[in-house]
Parts: structure tokens; sequence; C-alpha cells
């Protein structure tokens, strides 16, 4: 199954990139990290990436969201990681995500997440 992202706006300010199939090195990943780029150089602070539909990832796939992530931080924003399982929750796991990125069991989560940050804040 080849890897098919989409983006859209869900809230005024929350980017939703909706990720499926195979995020493993390829065209595909460098093209979905320089969409995921663009929306920060843009000025987008508030990104979920919606993992529900992806059924793998490699090392590729990982350095790649660790990479976005890391550059978002540094444009004092926040990205969420949304719905993963199987096969990339337990990848997640293995190279423990959680202590790098936010991970969240759903984008309602990570919606509600971000916009209460911004309400505290």
């Amino acid at each position: 199954m080849v890897t098919e992202y989409h983006i859209r706006t869900i809230e005024p300010d929350i980017y939703l990139v909706d990720i499926s199939g195979r995020l493993n090195m390829g065209n595909t990943l460098q093209a979905l990290e320089s969409s995921i780029l663009g929306l920060i150089e843009k000025g987008a602070r508030k990104v979920v990436l919606n993992l529900t539909e992806l059924n793998f990832i490699d090392s590729s796939g990982i350095g790649m969201l660790i990479s976005c992530n890391g550059q978002m931080e540094q444009n004092r924003g926040k990205i969420r990681f949304a719905g993963a399982h199987g096969f990339v929750a337990k990848t997640f796991q293995i190279v423990h995500m959680s202590r790098i990125a936010a991970l969240d069991p759903d984008v309602d989560t990570a919606c509600r997440t971000l916009t209460e940050r911004t309400a505290t804040a």
C-alpha cells in the first residue's frame, strides 16, 4: 500500500494531516516532510498528524516525524501524533517516541489538548 496524505484545517488554527498506508523511505516520505515543513514555515503552530490509517513505519519515517517535531518546537509550536495502533504503536514504543513527541489515542484528544494549552497559556 502506498503512502497517502491529506492536509486540512479543522480549527481556525489547527492543521490536520491524515496519513495512510506505509510511511517508509521514498518520494512520498520526502513530499510529506516538505508539506509539513511548509506548514511550519507559513506560520502553523498547531499540527495533528492522524496516524489512524497508517499501517507501517520504518526508521526513515520515524526520523522524518522526529525532524518535523523538532522544527515545530524551534518555532514554538506543537505537533501531536494521534491514533497510532498495531505495528506503528509497537514501533513507537520500541523507540520511546513518547519521550520525544506528544502521542494521543485519537484526533479529538489531540485537538482538545492543543486548544486547552492555548487557553491556559
